[in-house]
């Protein structure tokens, strides 16, 4: 008996959702389609298999051919980011950033990272994640007038606060990181680097953004987002850091792995190592930018001006609307995007006065600068004639027109 026949509500929700995607313009900077092979594994028999522990180490029986698709996966990682050693087990980014704290920090200890409204991560110190509740959390954010990382201030406050573990990585910040930088002022303070490129791993792979690999002690990432893997996550340490953080995955922090999602990591891995995907990396960032400018001629505030990898973030306050508006009505034309706090935010985080947008889904799906032209202005039309319902409805065509000449390759196979 078939799904639909089975649970008709579900099927009725996965039929609506394949539409959405196929049909609409999907601008999340945290999103992205996965190819076909990526959803066959992660879809596959492994769901079935419980495999605590790690290769040739298992808590229970019957894991060979998880030791395999796990030792794998670890190698390709590594081959990948150039690193030491790979842990593939955690099942999203914030486990991965669980776990690293756990192997450098005890509680109470304090932890610098960057403030969440100033385009920081929820994990990195906020006061209602466990972040911030088992932490001391203190935070560095961004200058008043430029809106990029003041490492002058960064330094200072190392200084000030003594933390044993300095916090690099962003989950709004449309600018490069000086990965040096932070680890001097580290080093400074005698205390580990983390770098969470869960946002930019991709362009990381892609060999478009700078790799933190040289600089970080530890580094956290999830494996969609730009790296356009099944969502989960891992951890990248030097070998010093090996061991304690695979015992603070397993036992300490988390169960048996997902073996179907390590699975499909390695498949996304290998997809990552192919010379097409630097081809990939390398528009989504022309897009990003192309974007930019278009968005910009329109009259749209971006923080920063710009942007140097795949996510723009725009203040809405000189468009007379808020985040959450901002999201809705664009919604309506099959455009999605999500509200963003911006620097100097006045708003509730349920509001916002910004949105955040991305390139990565797009840029998967084949599109490229004249494309970007167009969603610029289709962006513009809907938010300047907001209260037009018709106008909407007649972009929101547009919308599917465009995509229709994109197909989601895992969708038409």
């Amino acid at each position: 008996m078939s799904l639909e026949q089975k649970d008709s509500i579900i099927f009725s929700a996965l039929q609506e959702e394949m539409q959405r995607q196929k049909l609409g313009l999907e601008m999340i900077a945290s999103e992205n389609y996965v190819s076909s092979e990526v959803l066959e594994a992660q879809g596959s028999i492994f769901t079935n298999k419980y495999a605590e522990g790690y290769p040739g180490k298992r808590y229970y029986g019957g894991c060979t051919n998880v030791d395999t698709i796990e030792n794998v996966g670890r190698d390709r990682l590594k081959e990948l980011f150039s690193c030491d050693h790979a842990n593939i087990q955690p099942h999203s980014g914030s486990s991965a950033n669980m776990a690293v704290y756990f192997a450098v920090l005890k509680p109470q200890d304090t932890i610098l990272g960057m403030d969440l409204s100033q385009g920081g991560h929820l994990t990195h110190g906020s006061p209602v994640n466990f972040s911030g509740f088992i932490f001391q959390s203190k935070f560095y954010g961004v200058d008043e007038k430029t809106n990029l990382i003041d490492y002058n201030k960064l330094e200072d406050l190392a200084k000030q606060y003594k933390p044993k573990l300095l916090i690099a990585g962003h989950s709004a910040y449309p600018r490069f990181l000086d990965f040096e930088k932070f680890k001097t002022i580290a080093d400074q303070v005698g205390c580990p680097l983390m770098v969470d490129m869960a946002h930019f791993s991709g362009l990381v792979a892609g060999v478009v953004h700078p790799s933190p690999i040289p600089y970080a002690d530890l580094v956290t990432s999830t494996t969609h987002k730009t790296l356009r893997g099944p969502r989960g996550g891992f951890i990248l340490c030097k070998k010093e850091w090996a061991k304690k953080v695979d015992s603070k995955v397993f036992p300490g922090m988390q169960g048996g792995p997902l073996p179907h999602v390590m699975m499909a990591k390695a498949v996304a891995f290998k997809e990552a190592l192919e010379p097409s995907y630097k081809i990939y990396a390398q528009q989504i960032v022309k897009n990003a930018k192309y974007l930019s400018e278009q968005l910009i001629q329109r009259g749209f505030n971006l923080v920063t001006g710009g942007t140097d990898n795949h996510l723009i973030l725009i203040n809405l306050n000189n468009k007379n609307l808020n985040g959450k508006e901002a999201e809705d009505i664009l919604h309506q034309a099959g455009i999605t995007v999500n509200k963003n706090t911006v620097p100097g935010e006045t708003r509730s985080p349920f509001v916002t006065s910004g949105i955040r947008i991305g390139t990565p889904a797009l840029t998967t799906r084949g599109m490229k600068e004249k494309e970007m032209g167009r969603i610029a202005e289709w962006m513009s039309q809907v938010i300047e004639n907001r209260n037009n319902e018709k106008k909407i409805l007649n972009i929101k065509g547009e919308v599917k027109k465009l995509c229709s000449q994109f197909p989601l390759f895992h969708v038409e196979k």
